[in-house]
C-alpha cells in the first residue's frame, strides 16, 4: 500500500552514514540524491533495493518518536541489521528476537537512529 515515504533529518550526513551501514545487511542503499537546485539547497536522498522508497530530507526541527519498519528477507538479515545499526551509532531499542505478541513468526530488532526515530527490521518467515 505504501509506495514510498520520507523523513526529516537534522544532519543529513550523519543520517546518511547511519542508514548506509544499517541498510546494507537488508540489501538496500542510497540510490538517488536530488540535485540541490531542486531542493532549495537542502540535502535529499532516497534509499531502496531496486528504486528509492525511503527518503531522507534535511530539515529542522525533526522531532523524535516516529517508527519505521523495514522488511528483512531472513532472520539473519535482522540480526545483521541490528549489529550494523549499533556499529553506526544507533541506540538499542530491542535486540533481535521473536515477538510472538505481534505474530507467531514475527522476528524483529529495533534501534534509535541519530534523530531518535525507532527503526526496525522485521522478518515474518518461520526460521
Amino acid at each position: 500500500m505504501i509506495d514510498h515515504l520520507g523523513i526529516s533529518v537534522s544532519n543529513f550526513d550523519a543520517s546518511k552514514t547511519f542508514y548506509d551501514q544499517a541498510f546494507a545487511p537488508l540489501g538496500a542503499s542510497l540510490l538517488y540524491v536530488v540535485p540541490p537546485e531542486y531542493t532549495g539547497g537542502k540535502k535529499v536522498g532516497g534509499y531502496g533495493r531496486e528504486r528509492p522508497v525511503f527518503w531522507l530530507h534535511e530539515a529542522s526541527p525533526t522531532g523524535p518518536g516516529r517508527h519505521y519498519a523495514f522488511t528483512a528477507r531472513s532472520r539473519a538479515e535482522v540480526d545483521a541489521f541490528h549489529k550494523a545499526a549499533l556499529a553506526a551509532g544507533g541506540k538499542d531499542n530491542g535486540a533481535p528476537g521473536l515477538r510472538p505478541h505481534y505474530h507467531a513468526d514475527y522476528y524483529g530488532a529495533f534501534v534509535f537512529d541519530p534523530d531518535g526515530n525507532n527503526v526496525e527490521a522485521v522478518c515474518h518467515a518461520p526460521e
